[in-house]
């Protein structure tokens, strides 16, 4: 048997098995169904993903993010603060670095242990449909507004969307947004766990630039989502549809360290 060391960390909610695997050792790289039991709530240590955390030539360390499905995953923001939060406890950072996702360098600040402000990849291109966005900020997001989150079935009307005919085979995270004075309310459906989950930074970040479109804000950011586990802020540069300088930022923090 294989004696793993782990630290359990949660960005707003959305929780993470995340393991320093600089040494290579992790044993279950390739093996879908293992990853996805220790993931699993009820047989393993639970959570909505998990990280591993590795050396890589020319960056601080390299995010190999895996759902809890147990497939390697797309970038995954609130992970990719989390495990900014890792590197950091671990002392392989200090304030700032660069670290490699499956989307490419991302750059990432640490402004306390326990918030992290992570840049997220450029949007070029953002779908407008008659009641949905669609856009790409590391991962798939479609967006819609509803007029109340509060008793909305979030599982159900999100695996309409998730499976449906232009979705089914790639999958999509849907997020439903209910406005607010200061900001927005969230709440996602997201693929790869195939359920709600209490926060998802990709879709916050998805999210914030939908309703500056929506609303035509004429400020950049920051611009406050409150998500079911917690808030977090998005600010950017937009320009002709073109958004970069893209900043997601919330907290970041370690629940419990063990061994399986």
């Amino acid at each position: 048997m294989n004696n793993i060391s782990f630290f359990k960390y949660h960005g707003a909610g959305n929780d993470f098995i995340i393991i320093d695997n600089r040494d290579l050792s992790f044993p279950y790289k390739n093996e879908h169904q293992m990853i996805e039991k220790l993931c699993d709530r009820r047989f393993g240590i639970g959570a909505d993903g998990l990280i591993l955390l590795e050396n890589k030539e020319g960056y601080d360390f390299e995010m190999v993010y895996y759902n809890a499905d147990g497939h390697l995953g797309s970038m995954c923001g609130n992970g990719g603060r989390c495990v900014v939060a890792f590197a950091h406890h671990i002392k392989i950072i200090d304030k700032t670095c660069e670290f490699l996702a499956t989307d490419g360098p991302h750059k990432a600040e640490v402004v306390n242990p326990e918030w992290i402000r992570l840049q997220i990849k450029e949007v070029r291109d953002v779908e407008k449909g008659d009641d949905y966005y669609f856009l790409d900020t590391g991962s798939p997001h479609y967006v819609a507004f509803v007029d109340q989150l509060e008793g909305l079935d979030i599982v159900t009307e999100g695996r309409k969307i998730r499976y449906n005919d232009r979705f089914k085979a790639e999958g999509t995270n849907v997020n439903f947004i209910e406005k607010q004075a200061d900001g927005i309310k969230i709440a996602t459906y997201e693929r790869g766990v195939e359920n709600e989950t209490l926060a998802c930074g990709t879709g916050v970040t998805a999210a914030a630039i939908a309703y500056y479109i929506q609303e035509g804000v004429q400020s950049s950011g920051p611009i406050s989502v409150q998500a079911k586990g917690g808030e977090l802020s998005v600010e950017f540069e937009s320009s002709n549809g073109h958004f970069k300088e893209v900043w997601l930022n919330g907290p970041a923090e370690l629940v419990f360290k063990g061994h399986i």
